[in-house]
C-alpha cells in the first residue's frame, strides 16, 4: 500500500495576512502546495488528503480536484472547532481550531496507511519526500516513526524573526525532545534566539522540524487520547494549541518507541512575511531553470 501525505491547510495566516495556501508562485501558477504534491507523486506516494476550512472548500477543491485528477488520489477533510471536542469545553470566545495535532487528528477517519504530514505553505525539496517514502515504506511501524530535519541556517528569514523547533538527538540520531525557539534569526554571521531580555546562540547547523512527520497509523487513537485530555485541561486558554510535537513527545517517553530524525540536503523555503513572497518566486524560478521541475508542473 502506497503512503499518504496528508497536508496542513486549514491555517488562518495571520502573520501573512492573506491566503498564502493557494498563491501562485510557479511560472504557470502554481503554488507551493502544488510542488509538494508533485514531488510526492514522483517519491511514490499514492494519496494526498488536504486539511482545509469548511468555507474555503468550493474554492480549495476547484483549484487543485481537476488538475490532480489520474494522478494521485484525493481526499479533503475540515478542522473546526468542535472536531472531537465536547461543545461545552469550547471557550465562549475562541476563534479558531486547535492547533496542527488536532488537524491531524481530523484525518482519522480517511487514513489507514503510513503517512507524512506536511505544512501547505512550505516547500521541503525533491529530497526530503523521497527520504520520507522510503521510511513510509520499509522501516515506519506502530514503535518507529520519524521527522525529516532541516539544517536551522537553511530555515531563517531575511525579512523578520521565526519559531523553529530545535531537534535534540542521541547518538543515533533518535530525537530526544523539540525544545521551541522564537525569535530567531542570523546575527553577526551566528543564528541568535531571544527568551526575554536573554539572547542565545544556536548552532547554525542544529537540525529543525519544519513539520514534515512520518507516522503509522496508530498515531491517531493516541492522538484521540491525548486530546480528550488535553481540551478539558486548557478550556479556559482561548489560544492553547494540541502541537504535533505534544503527541510525539508522549510517544518516545514510551519504552520501546522512537522517532527518527532524518537528515535531508534540501533547502527550505516558505512564507512566513509577505516579503518572503518574492524569494519565494525566485527560488522556484531557480529550480525551474535548473530543470527540477517542468515549466508547467501539470
Amino acid at each position: 500500500m502506497k503512503p499518504t501525505l496528508l497536508i496542513l491547510a486549514a491555517g488562518m495566516a495571520s502573520r501573512y495576512g492573506s491566503m498564502k495556501q493557494t498563491e501562485s508562485f510557479g511560472p504557470s501558477g502554481e503554488t507551493i502546495m502544488d510542488y509538494s504534491i508533485y514531488d510526492a507523486i514522483r517519491a511514490g506516494f499514492g494519496k494526498v488528503v488536504f486539511i482545509i476550512r469548511k468555507d474555503f472548500a468550493e474554492g480549495f477543491k476547484s483549484r487543485f480536484g481537476s488538475k490532480l485528477e489520474g494522478k494521485i488520489e484525493v481526499d479533503y477533510v475540515y478542522q473546526e472547532m468542535d472536531c472531537f471536542v465536547d461543545k461545552n469545553d469550547i471557550p465562549a470566545d475562541r476563534t479558531k481550531p486547535w492547533g496542527t495535532g488536532h488537524a491531524i487528528l481530523c484525518a482519522k477517519d480517511v487514513i489507514r496507511e503510513p503517512f507524512a504530514v506536511i505544512n501547505a505553505d512550505d516547500y521541503y525539496g525533491t529530497d526530503a519526500f523521497k527520504k520520507a517514502a522510503d521510511f513510509l515504506n520499509n522501516q515506519c511501524n506502530e514503535h518507529t516513526y520519524s521527522i525529516i530535519g532541516y539544517q536551522l541556517d537553511k530555515t531563517l528569514s531575511d525579512h523578520g524573526t521565526v519559531s523553529r523547533g530545535v531537534c535534540e538527538v542521541d547518538a543515533d540520531m533518535n530525537l530526544v525532545s523539540i525544545n521551541e525557539r522564537t525569535k530567531i534569526y542570523p546575527e553577526d554571521g551566528k543564528v541568535v534566539y531571544e527568551e526575554g531580555e536573554n539572547k542565545f546562540e544556536v548552532p547554525a547547523k542544529s537540525s529543525v522540524s519544519m513539520n514534515f512527520w512520518c507516522f503509522h497509523p496508530s498515531l491517531f487513537e493516541r492522538a484521540d487520547r491525548l486530546f480528550k485530555k488535553f481540551v478539558p485541561e486548557n478550556k479556559d486558554n482561548i489560544k492553547a494549541e494540541f502541537f504535533i510535537p505534544i503527541i510525539a513527545d508522549e510517544f518516545i517517553r514510551q519504552e520501546g518507541n522512537l522517532i527518527k530524525v532524518i537528515p535531508t540536503s534540501s533547502q527550505w523555503f516558505g512564507v512566513t512575511y509577505k516579503e518572503d513572497a518574492a524569494a519565494v518566486k525566485n527560488s522556484i524560478d531557480k529550480l525551474v531553470a535548473d530543470k527540477v521541475y517542468p515549466t508547467s508542473l501539470w
